[in-house]
């Protein structure tokens, strides 16, 4: 009995805080696994990054510009069970690209998307200012400006806030439609808090996506739900990444704050569909 009390507690809270959008510990109700089937994921256990799943992100060549940096796939690497997307400053820039903060974003667009179910990484988040890690979903749907989310939306089911001076063991989860230009919307950021330290101890992060709603979940306990911009109901394909702030690749101040580099590990992702 106790326990159940307590658990609607933590529930209550949690989604008091969410309306409130008061940062706050993922304490809804606990993920239900035996509900899905486990159909595709990436345990990382080669030697290298699997290219027939992974491409780049909007990376065609060798180096693209992201935000305040670059992105290039020599900054990433998969040994020891863990992909590594590691964040540094090349002083003399990677495949011909100038000097500046360099990192990766990659997809699995030519080789798995989904429409509904669960998806879920286990990872350790990168150290550093201005830095976002993330987990995300997309589709070219999302540049729609016709039917809200329904044609496909940006799906953030994580996205590191070390940004956050006060609280940086917290990340965020976001939704975007319309594209992303004047007609462009989005879902603000819910944020969550993280026990311990997400920048040396692994967690998990995931979504349950399904005709009704997408619900975000932490370490197995769902932080919220919402149906908010209609609820995508085409395949979307998967995304790991880590983006420095600033713009056109010029940096914003204080980028990795002292840190040498920064390392994005990722130990899984997994996608399950519903039985």
């Amino acid at each position: 009995m106790f326990k159940k009390i307590a658990s609607f507690f933590m529930a209550a809270v949690t989604f008091i805080c969410v309306v409130l959008n008061i940062p706050c510990y993922a304490g809804g109700k606990e993920l239900d696994l035996d509900r899905f089937s486990l159909v595709w994921s990436d345990e990382f256990d080669g030697d290298c990054v699997d290219e027939t799943i992974w491409s780049g992100h909007y990376v065609w060549g060798g180096t693209e510009i992201r935000r305040g940096g670059y992105w290039n796939k020599q900054m990433a690497c998969v040994s020891d069970g863990h992909l590594t997307i590691r964040t540094a400053y090349m002083p003399d820039g990677l495949d011909g690209g100038p000097a500046g903060y360099y990192s990766y974003g990659m997809d699995t667009r030519n080789a798995f998307e989904q429409k509904y179910g669960y998806f879920e990484t286990r990872c350790i988040l990168p150290k550093g200012h201005d830095l976002w890690g993330a987990f995300w979903l997309l589709c070219d749907g999302v540049f729609d400006e016709a039917q809200e989310g329904v044609n496909g939306a940006e799906l953030d089911v994580f996205e590191s806030l070390y940004t956050d001076a006060k609280n940086p063991n917290m990340v965020s989860s976001n939704i975007h439609i319309d594209g992303y230009g004047d007609a462009h919307r989005a879902l603000g950021s819910k944020k969550f808090l993280l026990h311990g330290n997400p920048y040396e101890e692994f967690n998990t992060y995931g979504m349950e996506w399904n005709e009704k709603e997408y619900t975000f979940y932490i370490n197995g306990r769902k932080s919220f739900s919402t149906s908010w911009g209609g609820v995508s109901a085409v395949p979307e394909w998967l995304i790991l990444s880590v983006e420095t702030g600033g713009k056109d690749g010029v940096p914003s101040c204080g980028i990795l704050d002292g840190v040498e580099s920064s390392e994005f590990i990722v130990d899984y992702v997994r996608a399950y569909a519903y039985k």
